[in-house]
């Protein structure tokens, strides 16, 4: 039962809000210290791991990056651009980007776009600057409800749009969850059924997006 004690260091960690790649890194030690491994050992463990699992390391990369041009001017660049755009509305902008992401997830580019490559430096920017436009000034809670739509809109968009993929994940496991019943269904079948639920989140989501419009042309989108 002592093995099960990094269970409760996660319980606590998490309850009093450290660091959750702490709290997880101390859970380990914790119980691999409880199963009697030496400290090297669980060091070995740790290096093992990550060592097969190295595209944990791309995000050492895209990172900074992404600072780099962020500090080098690109959510201005990306507002300047987006101000060009006579007819663009911050909600049509993000009804488009839906679009993407559904499009490029139901293809299985589920890492084409993100909320860390993508809607921070680009689309939360651009999104912001057409809402200043249209309502001529933003307050606090307006903008940051601008930028949680534009997270919400990859979000959405990913998850509804990743399941009529064949091959990901969650279509893979229904399979052989419903094969266990003795249900036998193609990939295929389940990913088809996965269309109509992308196109009534498309539909609803866009009415938020189109109804974000709406309040900012009236000044009272918060």
């Amino acid at each position: 039962m002592l093995v099960l004690s990094g269970i409760a260091v996660i319980i606590l960690g998490f309850l009093l809000r450290f660091n959750p790649l702490l709290v997880v890194a101390a859970s380990a030690l914790v119980t691999g210290l409880a199963a009697g491994l030496n400290p090297v050992a669980i060091l070995a463990a740790f290096g093992h791991a990550f060592n097969e699992t190295r595209y944990v390391t791309i995000i050492w990369i895209i990172l900074p990056v992404i600072g780099l041009l962020e500090r080098f001017g690109l959510q201005e660049r990306a507002r300047a651009v987006v101000a060009g755009f006579g007819r663009a509305t911050a909600g049509r902008l993000l009804i488009v980007y839906l679009l993407f992401r559904q499009l490029t997830a139901a293809i299985g580019l589920t890492s084409l776009a993100g909320p860390a490559p993508t809607v921070r430096p680009l689309v939360a920017p651009m999104a912001e600057a057409l809402a200043e436009r249209q309502a001529g000034g933003l307050d606090e809670a307006t903008r940051e409800r601008v930028k949680a739509l534009a997270a919400a809109t990859d979000n959405v968009g990913l998850f509804f749009g990743e399941d009529i993929f064949l091959a990901v994940g969650s279509i893979l496991l229904m399979k052989g969850l419903l094969q266990q019943f003795g249900i036998v269904l193609e990939p295929s079948q389940l990913s088809v059924w996965a269309i109509p639920s992308a196109i009534t989140a498309f539909l609803i989501h866009g009415f938020r997006l189109w109804w974000l419009d709406r309040r900012l042309a009236r000044g009272t989108a918060a």
